[in-house]
């Protein structure tokens, strides 16, 4: 079957791609699978790495608030390491009103990552900047911290990879996802309400920043809500861009077609219809963080990682495909090609 060698193509070349990158094969081609048996953690002291983004400031409001929706009550920002990204001026700049924001909120401000792992039990890596997560995640690993990295996952198919990898080896449990995936349409849409996914379109605000591949760095949060109705699977997408817009579509192992339009221009937000066997109906509207904090510290309890890597290695292949069909002027790209490339790339 077409779907079934697609996926022994996809363990195939991923395993090839943590050789490269100096780490074991069949560990990583597990860590696509993950068989991790990870206890359950008692503490509730949660530190946030990365005071650059509005998420720092969103999550830890949401948590130490005194009345605290029951469903992530318990939890507390205690400290957080304000770097971050010195490099993107959209995200530096935030990071001293942000500084002084989370302060008063209680939470102790430390000069290193080393120095927040002292004193928490579990980890936000929310640094804006995803070159830099590789290697603020390995510390994180180090220390045997279970831990959520915001969006993007890293800043490259590569890097990901390497996140999971380091992580399943130090049985460490880690997972990533944009807060769209937990829209209250979305999961009843993938929850089967109006029974099978046929086909999909999404949209969400697509901003570019040239230290990252074009999706990687917003468009992200769009790509992540097609792939949370249609599922992983997609074999290969065409992109068509320009000034304005972004779309790219993929086509699935078993046919179906999912379409997503980042935007640039006019009024933006964030949505798509979705087209199943008992109804097209809209996504909805954006539900904002709750969800995702309910799933985060459900996770930081339970060990159960509600996303698996290889979901989220197969959306950072088809943000890298939309790039490669970009640069070849539309023309259709594999994932199993974004998969090659990288092994290329650790070369």
């Amino acid at each position: 079957m077409k779907t079934e060698q697609n996926r022994r193509t996809f363990i195939k070349t991923t395993a090839l791609a943590a050789a490269g990158l100096g780490i074991g094969a069949n560990s990583f081609a597990e860590s696509v699978y993950p068989s991790l048996k990870l206890s359950r953690v008692v503490g509730n002291r949660i530190g946030i790495i990365g005071l650059d983004t509005s998420h720092s400031i969103a999550f830890t409001k949401a948590l130490n608030d005194p009345n605290a929706s029951p469903d992530y009550s318990g939890f507390k920002v205690v400290a957080a390491h304000p770097f971050g990204s010195r490099e993107i001026k959209s995200s530096y700049e935030r990071i001293p009103g942000y500084t002084e924001d989370i302060k008063k909120m209680g939470v102790e401000i430390v000069d290193s990552i080393a120095g927040l792992l002292s004193k928490v039990d579990f980890v936000l890596l929310e640094t804006n900047d995803g070159r830099l997560h590789l290697e603020q995640a390995m510390e994180v690993i180090k220390a045997g911290k279970r831990f959520f990295i915001d969006k993007p996952i890293a800043a490259s198919l590569a890097g990901a990879s390497a996140i999971f990898d380091a992580a399943k080896k130090a049985n460490i449990g880690v997972f990533s996802a944009s807060s769209l995936r937990y829209s209250a349409g979305a999961q009843e849409i993938a929850g089967g309400k109006y029974g099978k996914v046929l086909g999909a379109e999404t949209f969400s605000p697509c901003h570019l920043e040239s230290t990252h591949p074009d999706l990687f760095w917003y468009g992200i949060h769009g790509v992540e809500s097609l792939f949370t109705v249609m599922g992983p699977g997609c074999k290969q997408v065409v992109r068509i861009s320009s000034p304005d817009v972004d779309i790219v579509v993929g086509t699935w192992n078993d046919g179906r077609v999912g379409t997503f339009r980042g935007l640039r221009s006019g009024k933006l937000g964030y949505g798509g219809t979705v087209f199943a066997e008992k109804a097209t109906v809209p996504i909805g509207e954006y539900g904002g963080y709750n969800p995702l904090l309910k799933q985060i510290t459900d996770f930081f309890k339970t060990g159960i990682v509600p996303v698996k890597p290889e979901e989220t290695l197969d959306i950072c292949a088809f943000m890298d495909a939309a790039d490669e069909s970009k640069r070849k002027g539309g023309i259709p790209v594999a994932l199993a090609d974004s998969y090659a490339r990288a092994i290329r790339k650790t070369r």
